[in-house]
């Protein structure tokens, strides 16, 4: 879809991953850019529109997709970390990981699909990971929503196509963003993988692996698990 003169929203658009995305869609043309946010008063980058919405929460999105009737780019960005593992952590924690990025993303796309429909079908961007592909115990709660996102995302692609609703998954490593800060290592620049998400929503493309470590994960998914767990080995 061409992105000059669209109408987008950006879940989670406050901060981090979500406000590049807002950023980025201005300077490429868009005609709209409605930056969403729990607290649409924390959203401070010129030239979008706050609007409130938590993906949590039912009646917050059914305002916003009221309120926002013209839109025909949704981006789900809007996330959380809890650092829950599977076993140890709460499953408060748990189920938190899997409403926000399972379950909210779910919502916010079922109320945004007939907006898009109605405005000629656009796309949806999903904002995933290399860890919906791997895992490691400390991060197990948000792997699994991440992988449940992933195949979610599969789903919806084909569930929306009938109506001309194109549907692009992204993933990524670390970032440098509030998220990662405690990784030790190479970061991506979130306003690089917002570039490349949006270049692969202007492209058509079903999926866009943002670095390395994304594009190397993704090809060892075809082979033996051990060499994604080595110490499965052990």
């Amino acid at each position: 879809m061409e992105i000059k003169g669209a109408v987008a929203l950006v879940t989670g658009a406050n901060r981090g991953l979500g406000r590049q995305f807002a950023a980025a869609l201005v300077e490429r043309g868009a005609a709209k850019v409605y930056a969403a946010a729990r607290n649409p008063e924390s959203v401070d980058l010129p030239g979008v529109i706050p609007i409130r919405l938590d993906v949590t929460d039912p009646e917050s999105i059914r305002a916003a997709a009221a309120a926002a009737g013209d839109v025909t780019l949704l981006v789900n960005n809007a996330g959380s970390f809890t650092g829950a593992s599977l076993l140890g952590g709460s499953l408060e924690d748990i189920r938190l990981e899997m409403d926000t990025h399972y379950f909210g993303t779910l919502a916010v796309t079922r109320e945004f699909a007939p907006v898009l429909e109605r405005n000629g079908g656009g796309a949806v961007l999903n904002v995933l990971s290399v860890l919906s592909w791997f895992t490691t115990p400390r991060v197990g709660a948000y792997s699994a929503a991440k992988s449940a996102a992933w195949s979610l995302t599969n789903a919806l692609r084909l569930e929306l196509a009938p109506q001309k609703t194109q549907v692009t998954a992204l993933h990524v490593g670390y970032m440098d963003t509030d998220m990662a800060k405690h990784v030790d290592g190479p970061k991506v620049d979130p306003a690089f993988a917002a570039g490349l998400g949006i270049e692969a929503v202007e492209q058509g493309r079903f999926e866009v692996l943002v670095d390395d470590l994304s594009r190397n994960v993704r090809a060892g998914l075809a082979g033996d698990l051990t060499g994604l767990y080595p110490s499965l080995t052990a």
